[in-house]
């Protein structure tokens, strides 16, 4: 939606609240993934992906993490 069609009351999401909002939602997919592979004991071939599942986001949150600092300092900076 555009700016016009909310008018001045619209709430404007920046970079920083995408960053927060996707760190948020990786570090969750990270502790599902944990469980998962930590709960599943009938099947060694699921329970490995899922372990690598979770190393892989993992190296994700802490990317989104790093950036997210990055612009936060930016925001304080302002």
């Amino acid at each position: 939606m555009n700016r016009e069609r909310l008018g001045d009351n619209a709430i404007k999401i920046n970079t920083r609240d995408r960053l927060l909002r996707a760190w948020e939602n990786s570090m969750e997919m990270v502790l599902d993934f944990q469980d998962y592979y930590q709960e599943i004991k009938d099947n060694d071939k699921v329970a490995k992906v899922f372990e690598e599942f979770a190393n892989d986001e993992a190296m994700h949150a802490r990317r989104l993490r790093e950036l997210l600092h990055e612009c936060q300092n930016n925001y304080l900076k302002q």
